[in-house]
């Protein structure tokens, strides 16, 4: 128990150590179009690297959209008066009945999303009809694992980044996939 404590409290001071490195890093005028200013809080100066560009181009890159978390979309497609018209138009079985926690990312006109245990990715093309598979990967995610997850056997999803999928197994592993393959 004292070990978590202290696990958890380095953690916590690392992430901490993190964010005010990012908060302290210093960039020519102009150099990253994509950093938006975080409303004033306890650290003055505090930049946040937007994960999507100023006008919202319908990739998904991260399960919250964002670095802020967000989850918000400019698109105006949806509406709050045509919502109640939506209707399933596809879907897709991964065959695990757990929970799935981790957000599609939608990428290139490609949806890509991991399962829980035993932590598969997938990709589907949104371009031809029915959603075809594009690849599938299965790691060899350790079993024993199941035994000593804290809260059940969920993945929170991967993330997209400079053409890879990265996400996290149960098994504390950390997987990057060509988008375009699936290979590792």
């Amino acid at each position: 128990m004292a070990l978590c404590r202290s696990v958890g409290t380095l953690v916590e001071r690392c992430g901490l150590l993190l964010i005010l490195a990012a908060c302290t890093e210093s960039r020519a005028p102009g150099a990253d179009s994509a950093v938006v200013r975080a409303p004033a809080t306890g650290l003055s100066g505090a930049r946040i690297a937007a994960g999507a560009p100023a006008s919202d181009s319908g990739q998904w890159t991260f399960p919250a959209k964002d670095y802020a978390n967000s989850r918000y979309s400019e698109l105006s497609q949806i509406t709050p008066e045509n919502a109640k018209a939506l209707k399933v138009a596809w879907t897709f079985s991964t065959g695990v009945l757990r929970g799935h926690e981790g957000a599609p990312l939608v990428v290139n006109n490609t949806m890509y999303f991991t399962t829980p245990f035993p932590n598969v990715a997938y990709a589907l093309d949104l371009t031809r009809p029915g959603n075809p598979l594009k690849w599938k990967y299965r790691p060899n995610t350790a079993q024993a694992s199941i035994g000593i997850a804290c809260c059940d056997v969920v993945n929170r999803g991967a993330s997209f980044a400079k053409g890879k999928i990265v996400y996290n197994l149960l098994d504390g592993h950390t997987v990057a996939l060509d988008a375009e393959s699936g290979r590792q």
